[in-house]
C-alpha cells in the first residue's frame, strides 16, 4: 500500500525518462539553459558521439568523456595531435570511433575561432533562438520533430565555420540539451521551468 502511494506521488514526466539515470537527466538538466562555453562544448561533443547510439549510452560514459577530454577544455582539446587521438582510440570508456574523436578536436579548434569573433561560443550559439529559450507545446498532435528551421540554420552556419558532426538533427538534440528549446511534453512537471533553473549543470550530475 505504501509503495503504491509513493508511486502515485511521482510527478508526470516525459515518456522517455524511465531509468534512474534518464530520470535524473530529465529532471535536472534537459531543457535547462546553459551559457558556459565548456558545458556547451561538452554537449556538442556528446551529441556528436551519440549519433547512431542511445543517449543513455552516452550518459553512462559521460564521466569517462570528461576525464578523456580534459573536462572539455576547448583550448586543450584543440591541441590534441594524432598521438593523442590514437590514445583515445584505445580508451574503452568512450565511443572509439575515429571520426567522432577527430571531430571533437576539429570542433574545439572551430569553437576557439568563434570565441575570438563573438567573445564567447555562448553568444554565438544562442543567436539562433534570439537569445531566449523557446518553449514548445509537445503532445500527440504536435510531437517533437527531428529538426527545425532554427536547427537547419545552426547546422549550416556551424559547417561553414569548420565544425562537423553537426547535422540538423544533432543540432536540434543539442538545442534541447542546453535549453535553447524546451520540448518537455504537455503535462510534464518540468515544462516551462527550465529558464528559471540554474544555468550550470547541477552538482549531482557533475
Amino acid at each position: 500500500m505504501k509503495r503504491a502511494r509513493a508511486e502515485k506521488r511521482q510527478p508526470t514526466r516525459c515518456a522517455w525518462a524511465r531509468s534512474e539515470l534518464m530520470i535524473r537527466y530529465h529532471d535536472e538538466e534537459w531543457g535547462v539553459p546553459v551559457h558556459d562555453d565548456d558545458k556547451l562544448f561538452e554537449f556538442l561533443v556528446l551529441e556528436g558521439a551519440q549519433a547512431g547510439l542511445s543517449w543513455e549510452t552516452i550518459l553512462n560514459k559521460r564521466e569517462n568523456y570528461r576525464a578523456a577530454f580534459d573536462r572539455f577544455d576547448a583550448q586543450r582539446v584543440a591541441r590534441y595531435d594524432s598521438r593523442k587521438i590514437a590514445q583515445l582510440m584505445r580508451n574503452p570508456g568512450i565511443v572509439r570511433n575515429r571520426l567522432k574523436i577527430a571531430s571533437a578536436v576539429r570542433n574545439a579548434r572551430a569553437l576557439l575561432q568563434v570565441q575570438k569573433e563573438y567573445g564567447s561560443f555562448d553568444r554565438y550559439i544562442w543567436q539562433f533562438v534570439n537569445g531566449k529559450p523557446k518553449v514548445n507545446l509537445r503532445n500527440a498532435r504536435n510531437p517533437i520533430p527531428a529538426s527545425t528551421a532554427e536547427s537547419d540554420a545552426m547546422s549550416k552556419d556551424l559547417k561553414k565555420r569548420g565544425f562537423n558532426f553537426v547535422g540538423s538533427t544533432i543540432c536540434y538534440a543539442f538545442m534541447q540539451a542546453v535549453g535553447m528549446v524546451d520540448d518537455h511534453a504537455e503535462g510534464c512537471f518540468r515544462r516551462g521551468k527550465g529558464s528559471r533553473r540554474t544555468k550550470r549543470v547541477p552538482k549531482s550530475l557533475e
